[in-house]
């Protein structure tokens, strides 16, 4: 029988992991070399290429000295905790990557607090050794800290250490010696991640993630806990209420290389995925036909926010979009519940709004991104952190915010997150940079990141993660700015906004269309301003001079959709399309 080990990969947002997992491809040489080699080959849809981040996780399958090592990638975002949990239940152990300048991060902690819970063995990769300033030896003892806070056990704390560059392909147990390949690191994986037991017994497996084939349905993905899965024979589900379902098995694949192959049998210890069992849940068991036991469910963290989803309703809608009515809406929003896990969707009083709770700004953007590019048209209110009741105490999340920024302009950072009640906690030089660190409301983070960008000219590095509930700390004593609002509907003329520049910023072009209640742009006070950008200068057969001289319009100002769902007010809708996004006032006389 084969020796397997099952490891998954975590770390902070862009630390490596993707490109450390091409690295433990090329090195087993699963690819055909006749092929087109492309970078991050698993961050494979369009939105993580993009954005440079994995959201979902995937499986990657190599042999090396005759073990097979199923590789799990996993995403690094506080925002998709409720990926990584589960997929770290299919681990043996985990690959802590941490760069070898920032250290441990904040996200680097979620995940890893989540690993140490279940019991699995680390390995510590220090990556990106080849950066400046980078400390790796530092570095190892701030993680040996952060595994001792955790309250890792002894065997925990003795974890192998390896160093390198992920993306120059070397790993190396020493640093200051770099090699020309990652032996060391999968010699590390055989040595120190325990192998996969093979527990007898009636077969058990839990449902920790699914895939979807157009061909085949739903394809539900675990690792075989106990006993054997064969093809063609029947087992039962068992459900979240209890209840059990009987199921057969059409097809049964186990990861290999980058793909998957067919199989008749899959012994425990290994990850499949399965296909031709309808009506399951993430979190069911896959369990024997006549002694069906339940595996203890997984448990996943709970949304922080809450944003309404409605129709698109405005002056333009169905121009640009395939979907547009409440049944297309209340579908694709429950068809997304049944892979995402830590996505909740409740009907309100009326049929065409929907309220989504989701665990941040970045986790419901990413669902809005996906519909607008499937062809969807909607429109969402601003994000709203949801507030509990805790033994008669009003009660809100709070989050732990690090930031990295130059020492220069670091007051102005501290100042604007103290101004959102935010406490500082640390403050510590790092390299040429400092570090920050805050307890802060949840709700304080929306609309923040682009205040503290705009103040430290783009220099500072901004991450944040859930940390727990805590009593209402009152309202902030923001100052807001109003919005100019378009009272007619047509094209916006050079004329009419060159003349208004010193009322405010514009968020539009010259020749765009726009419509009654658009918001056009900021007001430099604060109150909601109407005008007409329409209208166009006045023309008569008597030419003067100087009258004539051309426009000088500054550029709009662009936002992207996180910006624009932090920007709005609360008597504000964002209007998402596939070519555009417009924010426009809810009522608007």
């Amino acid at each position: 029988m084969q020796s397997i080990r099952n490891i998954a990969i975590i770390a902070h947002v862009d630390h490596g992991k993707t490109t450390l997992v091409d690295k433990i491809i090329d090195q087993a040489k699963i690819l055909d070399d006749r092929k087109e080699r492309t970078d991050l080959l698993l961050d494979n849809n369009d939105l993580e290429r993009e954005r440079g981040i994995t959201i979902l996780s995937k499986n990657v399958s190599v042999v090396y000295k005759d073990v097979k090592i199923n590789v799990i990638d996993t995403p690094g975002h506080a925002d998709f905790g409720g990926e990584v949990e589960r997929v770290l239940k299919m681990a043996d152990g985990v690959l802590l990557l941490v760069d070898a300048f920032e250290g441990p991060m904040p996200q680097t902690r979620f995940v890893l607090g989540k690993a140490i819970e279940l019991g699995l063995t680390p390995i510590v990769v220090v990556n990106k050794v080849d950066k400046e300033n980078c400390t790796p030896d530092l570095v190892h003892e701030k993680v040996f800290d952060l595994m001792f806070a955790l309250e890792a056990t002894e065997d925990q704390l003795d974890f192998t250490t390896i160093y390198g560059s992920a993306k120059n392909g070397w790993m190396s147990t020493d640093w200051k010696e770099p090699k020309d390949n990652i032996v060391d690191l999968l010699d590390a994986v055989i040595e120190s991640i325990p192998e996969a037991p093979y527990r007898v017994g009636t077969p058990q497996m839990q449902i920790t993630s699914l895939d979807f084939s157009a061909f085949t349905g739903r394809i539900a993905i675990g690792r075989v806990y106990r006993g054997d899965l064969e093809e063609n024979k029947d087992y039962m589900l068992c459900k979240a209420d209890g209840s059990f379902k009987k199921v057969r098995i059409k097809e049964l694949h186990v990861f290999e290389g980058m793909g998957k192959a067919k199989v008749s049998k899959v012994r425990s210890g290994d990850i499949c995925a399965i296909t031709g069992i309808e009506g399951f849940d993430i979190g069911d068991t896959i369990a024997d036909v006549d002694n069906p036991e339940a595996l203890p469910r997984i448990e996943v963290d709970q949304p922080t926010m809450s944003m309404l989803f409605t129709i698109n309703n405005s002056p333009f809608f169905g121009k640009e979009g395939k979907f547009v009515t409440s049944r297309h809406l209340r579908d694709r929003l429950k068809k997304e519940t049944e892979k995402n896990l830590a996505l909740r969707v409740e009907d309100t009083d009326t049929e065409d709004k929907f309220n989504v709770f989701g665990r941040g700004v970045l986790h419901l953007s990413v669902l809005i991104e996906t519909m607008r590019r499937e062809g969807y048209e909607l429109q969402v209110g601003r994000p709203k952190v949801i507030m509990k009741d805790i033994d008669g105490v009003k009660s809100e999340p709070y989050e732990t915010l690090s930031i990295d920024v130059p020492e220069d302009v670091s007051s102005r950072a501290i100042n604007l997150v103290s101004l959102r009640k935010g406490d500082l906690l640390v403050m510590e030089p790092k390299g040429d940079l400092q570090h920050l660190e805050f307890t802060i409301p949840s709700r304080g983070l929306i609309g923040l990141r682009n205040k503290i960008l705009t103040a430290t000219a783009g220099k500072a590095i901004i991450n944040h993660r859930f940390s727990e509930y805590g009593p209402y700390k009152g309202e902030f004593a923001d100052e807001l700015k109003g919005a100019i609002v378009s009272s007619e509907t047509g094209k916006a003329t050079a004329y009419a906004i060159d003349r208004l520049q010193d009322r405010g910023r514009f968020f539009i072009d010259p020749n765009q269309e726009i419509y009654v209640g658009q918001v056009v742009g900021e007001n430099n006070k604060q109150d909601d301003m109407a005008v007409n950008l329409i209208k166009g200068k006045k023309l008569t057969n008597v030419r003067a001079s100087g009258t004539d001289e051309g426009v000088k319009i500054a550029p709009k100002v662009d936002f992207s959709l996180e910006e624009c769902m932090e920007y709005i007010r609360d008597d504000e809708y964002l209007e998402v399309t596939p070519a555009s996004l417009r924010m426009r006032k809810i009522n608007f006389k």
